[in-house]
Order: structure tokens, then sequence, then C-alpha cells
């Protein structure tokens, strides 16, 4: 197999990747947050619920570690060979490809960090994921703050993720269909973000 195709597949699997699984896994991981709206109780038992699932280094490993992974690693070097020219080119595809590219560096270093700070610290330093462990950890103006960056850069790759993703399988074919793509993108963009925001603040 010819290098291009090579190059042809891996861009099919980073497209598809980031939305099964690696964005099943952030709608569900919003709506978990969610929970902490309705108190930390709430939020406590269905986090705690999620802990005993079976065989769950297996599924993170599986499903979320091993494809953030590739979809990072090698979005990475998508980035590296992108050519933005939003300057010279204003319209509206071209902002949202040099946008989808930005916010992918953001992400990928907001989810290190996240990973860092809740998940592996959970296990070097034993304490127990829950509200007033997120809680404490989103005390911090800065980290706060961070959070915010990371939650609005995350929802809109998904969400732009999700119209190149339509575009690039041949699913919108088009330019009207293109058009209402971007309309779904933008739409679950914003519907995620003012979710993840309104988590946030649940925690403060």
């Amino acid at each position: 197999m010819a290098w291009y195709q090579n190059e042809y597949f891996l861009r099919r699997l980073h497209s598809f990747s980031g939305i099964f699984p690696l964005g099943i896994f952030l709608i569900e991981h919003t709506i978990v947050n969610s929970a902490a709206r309705y108190g930390p109780e709430v939020y406590d038992r269905i986090v705690a619920l999620l802990q005993s699932l079976p065989m769950l280094i297996f599924l993170e490993m599986t499903f979320i570690v091993i494809p953030l992974l590739f979809h990072g690693l090698f979005g990475i070097y998508i980035v590296y060979l992108a050519k933005n020219n939003v300057l010279q080119y204003k319209y509206y595809r071209n902002w949202a490809f040099y946008l989808q590219r930005i916010t992918a560096i953001i992400t990928l270093i907001f989810v290190i960090y996240h990973v860092w700070a809740l998940r592996i610290g959970h296990v070097v330093y034993g304490f127990d994921i829950n509200y007033q462990a997120v809680s404490y950890h989103l005390a911090d103006p800065m980290v706060f703050w961070f959070y915010v960056v990371g939650v609005v850069a995350s929802m809109y790759h998904f969400g732009n993720g999700i119209t190149t993703f339509l575009i690039s399988w041949g699913i919108t074919a088009g330019p009207h269909s293109q058009r209402y793509a971007a309309w779904l993108g933008n739409g679950i963009f914003l519907i995620l973000t003012l979710m993840g925001l309104g988590s946030l603040l649940a925690f403060i």
C-alpha cells in the first residue's frame, strides 16, 4: 500500500475516532458532570456507579485511552501539515478549518491536564473522585478559567468535527446538505458548551 493510501486510511480513522468513541464519551462525560447541578449526593452516586463498572480499566483503555492517543498524536501531525490562510481567504469554512486546528491543540493540553489531575491523581494520591474533590480542584481561579477555555475549545472541536466528518465521509456531498451539517455542528457545540459551563459553575 502506497504512503498516500496509508495516510488516507489514517485520516479517515482519525475522523471516525473523533466521533466514535471519543465524541460519545465526551457527551456521556458532559451529561455525568451536569448531575452536579442537582447536588453533591446525586453527582457522587452517579460517579460511584461508573467507578463500580466491571472491567473498568479495560473499557477505559479500549474505548478512551487508545483512541485518544491515536486521535491526539495523529491530530498533531495534521496540525503540523495544515496551511492556514485565513487572512487571505476570510470565508466561514476557512475560519472553521483554522479554529479546528487551534482548538485541537488547546483540547489536547486540556485533556492531558484533566486526566492527570483527576484520573491519574486519583490512583497516585489515593483520593476519591467525588463532588468535593472536583470542587476543591476548581476552587483555584486559574484552574477554573483554564477549564472554561478547555471546555469551550473541546466542544467546538467536537461540534465542528461532526461537520467535517459528515463532509469527509461523503454523507453531506452538496452545498445545501453541508450548510445543514454546519448548523448541526454549531448547534451541538452550543448545547454542549452551555452544559459544560453550567457543570463548572455547579462545582463552585
